[in-house]
């Protein structure tokens, strides 16, 4: 067995018995959020996690992407021309750049879903406009006729919840003084990491708030800094796999993006997403990707 679906299974362990109770009760689908560092491997967990559910529970499910819910490539553009200062929103992925009604729209659907017709899952091709992206064409988006026992629902920023203005003033303040693990909230003016924030706001009333989750999946490090060597790792693998990738220091750019997102709403999710305890599985991974702990809160 390899060190992920060890980890996997320790973490399913947890929440596999709740699952099936939920699952005996209710007729909705179960919504088991999976949130990861970048090259954490959610995406992997959240495959992997489907297959395991099927083989060996029983339980059909899907996967459902963050990703999917991005705005459409004019609303991508129109984002990040709404202030050319705003570095945050020079590329898709923080909050903002998220479409909320389609997102809320889906959900609101899935939870009413009888399977006595089709539901479409939306779809988001980073491969349009060069790599800026577009929402995919509808007739091509993925249907359900069978209503599924667990929805697996993965993103980067899947678990952040707003933080009071002050607290995002302090981390501010904290970053520009040094004292935080990597200090990237620094390279950003305040109003544009608030920008950020009431966004976050709105996207857990509409669809990511701890009210639209049954339980939820944390990968998490013990080091902020081990993201970027995962995400070289990562991105090494690709080169010498197809010839073509970005160089080390347009990695660094890239995680340098999410890693204010980290550093800012991080110590909340450790602490617990759900106020009743025994929802949330922390899973705490070493530099090497093995798991240094894997928690229940």
């Amino acid at each position: 067995m390899s060190s992920l679906e060890s980890n996997i299974r320790r973490a399913l362990d947890i929440l596999i018995p709740k699952i099936q109770a939920l699952h005996k009760a209710s007729s909705r689908p179960i919504i088991l959020g999976i949130t990861g560092l970048q090259g954490s491997g959610k995406s992997t967990w959240a495959s992997l996690i489907v297959g395991l559910l099927a083989s060996e529970y029983s339980l059909s499910a899907i996967t459902v992407s963050l990703d999917d819910f991005y705005k459409t490539h004019d609303g991508l553009v129109a984002r990040r021309e709404q202030d050319a200062e705003n570095k945050i929103y020079r590329t898709r992925g923080q909050p903002g750049t998220h479409d909320e009604q389609l997102a809320a729209q889906f959900f609101k659907e899935l939870a009413e879903f009888k399977g006595d017709s089709e539901l479409r899952i939306p779809s988001f091709d980073k491969s349009m406009f060069n790599g800026e992206g577009d929402r995919a064409p509808k007739d091509i988006w993925h249907g359900m006729k069978k209503k599924p026992d667990v929805v697996v629902f993965e993103g980067w920023c899947v678990g952040f919840q707003p933080l009071a203005r002050s607290d995002v003033e302090e981390k501010h303040k904290l970053a520009i003084a040094g004292k935080l693990p990597v200090n990237t909230p620094a390279q950003h003016k305040l109003e544009h990491l608030l920008e950020v924030n009431e966004s976050l706001e709105r996207y857990c009333e509409a669809f990511m708030g701890p009210q639209h989750f049954d339980f939820m999946i944390h990968i998490d490090t013990n080091d902020l800094k081990n993201v970027y060597k995962w995400r070289l790792e990562q991105e090494h693998k690709l080169i010498a796999a197809k010839g073509t990738g970005m160089k080390d220091e347009e990695v660094k750019a890239f995680i340098d993006g999410y890693m204010p997102g980290y550093e800012l709403y991080l110590e909340k999710l450790r602490e617990g997403f759900f106020q009743e305890q025994g929802r949330q599985v922390r899973v705490v991974l070493d530099a090497d990707r093995a798991a240094d702990k894997v928690e229940e809160l």
